[in-house]
């Protein structure tokens, strides 16, 4: 099993700067998803905006979601140093 997200934070780029529980830092690229299906409310950054950590994975305020083996296996990482 994957490591699960303890904290994200959304930068202006439609990506996410998650923070694993394995202490390695992701940076995960929305932007391939903005607009499809579920995910089009995404591309108001506002509402993006809102990403936060629910259960170990990011989730927004309408129930949109990514699976957290996504996020990591699709995230490019590097260890938190400290």
């Amino acid at each position: 099993m994957n490591p699960r997200i303890k904290s994200v934070e959304p930068t202006s780029d439609y990506k996410l700067k998650v923070y694993f529980s394995n202490r390695e830092i992701g940076i995960f690229d929305v932007t391939p998803y903005l607009g499809i299906g579920v995910f089009k409310e995404l591309t108001d950054r506002n509402y993006f905006n809102q990403a936060k950590v629910f259960d170990g994975t990011v989730v927004w305020p309408h129930e949109q979601d990514f699976c957290p083996d996504t996020i990591y296996n699709e995230s490019i990482r590097h260890i938190e140093s400290g």
